[in-house]
């Protein structure tokens, strides 16, 4: 059996003020020809397909248009939500889309789903777990002791009574974390303490029964643990920090219990996402301008901030994204204690200057209760204030 494990589509994302339509579209049609090309049984996608919970037009469009080139391929598919999908949504029509060996799982209701694929000459238990809260666990589940993340993730696979013995293979968005290490986080993710936006972390052992694990949720193609518990990452750099990511697909060849191999495909996007740093002047010169339909994110060095910078970039790199600077001036600002400039001062004196030296001139009353308004919407003043 050969599986491709693809994850974080965000289908209908964009990148600042531009539209990936476009790239999306080149990268299922990348896709769909590694299927080819390999011979691919099995299209396993680990969550986060669209971007928002309420996907647009042109990203329903795109979905429909990947499962059902598969489906034409006669190629089975499990599909699970991630974090950014709409349960109700992306479960639509799951029912119909079953004749066509289209499985998808987005909400857990008390039992891991299972689907059995049948080989030529033996057979694969394939596993669907979709983003989850330990609370909607705790509710199916009541018998077991639930406290945290990990917990709810061990009761789940526990319950599903699967057997040792045969090839087992899982699909999960969540975040999991190795023996010593978080994985390398980018895109979208950020870490405390205990989470990666609003995923709990969870130990990769959970899925020792598996001979694989196929994850969604971190951008960063990478293993966790051990080899074959491994995150896809999303098939296009989707910010700033996926800069240096090489992004690939892993195609899985599992030859009965235990032999399972790992090939990563390479992608190459439409247009890829780069970062330039350096005096306007130089990035801008002839002889250093390289694949300008490139996204770009530029970092000046000049010390003096030039005037309407980006339409000047734009003019020759014109998909570029952002532009800040590194000089003399913001290593300065970045080395200011902000909790002193702001000790013992009022919210309307450091709203006032804030203004002051934005606008260069004075916040009227209404602005001024439109700023309180919102501060206190986001919880940093009290109404007294």
């Amino acid at each position: 059996m050969k599986m491709m494990h693809v994850g974080d589509l965000h289908l209908g994302k964009s990148l600042g003020d531009f539209d990936l339509k476009e790239d999306q579209e080149y990268m299922l049609d990348q896709l769909l020809k590694i299927v080819d090309d390999h011979s691919v049984d099995a299209v396993l996608i680990a969550g986060d397909v669209y971007d928002k919970a309420i996907p647009s037009e042109a990203a329903t469009k795109m979905l429909d248009y990947f499962l059902d080139s598969l489906a034409e391929r006669k190629v089975c598919t499990y599909m699970i939500s991630g974090n950014h999908d709409s349960d109700e949504r992306l479960n639509y029509g799951s029912n119909l889309f079953e004749t066509n060996n289209i499985f998808i799982s987005t909400k857990f209701e008390g039992k891991l789903y299972k689907q059995v694929f049948k080989g030529e000459n033996e057979e694969t238990d394939i596993y669907l777990l979709p983003f989850v809260k330990a609370s909607q666990v705790r509710h199916y589940l009541p018998e077991k002791k639930i406290e945290t993340y990990d917990d709810a993730v061990r009761a789940i696979i526990e319950s599903a009574d699967i057997d040792p013995s045969r090839c087992n293979v899982i699909v999960s968005h969540q975040f999991v974390m190795g023996k010593s290490e978080d994985p390398a986080l980018s895109g979208s993710e950020s870490l405390g303490t205990q989470t990666v936006g609003t995923v709990e972390k969870i130990g990769y052992d959970c899925f020792d029964i598996f001979d694989y694990a196929a994850l969604g949720h971190i951008h960063s193609p990478q293993q966790v643990g051990r080899r074959e518990v491994r995150y896809s990452g999303s098939p296009l750099k989707y910010s700033l920090s996926e800069v240096n990511n090489e992004k690939s697909v892993p195609l899985i060849t599992l030859s009965g219990k235990g032999n399972v191999e790992i090939e990563l495909v390479p992608l190459k996007p439409m247009r890829n996402m780069r970062h330039l740093k350096g005096k306007l002047k130089d990035l801008l010169d002839k002889s250093n301008v390289t694949a300008p339909e490139d996204f770009i994110y530029a970092t000046l060095t000049d010390e003096d901030f030039v005037s309407d910078a980006m339409g000047i970039f734009q003019q020759v790199y014109p998909n570029t994204v952002k532009i800040d600077y590194d000089n003399s001036h913001t290593r300065e600002v970045e080395q200011v204690d902000i909790s002193k400039i702001a000790e013992n001062r009022s919210f309307a004196d450091l709203i006032s200057d804030f203004y002051r030296q934005m606008y260069g001139c004075e916040i009227s009353d209404e602005e001024m209760d439109v700023m309180r308004a919102a501060a206190r919407e986001a919880g940093v003043l009290h109404e007294a204030d």
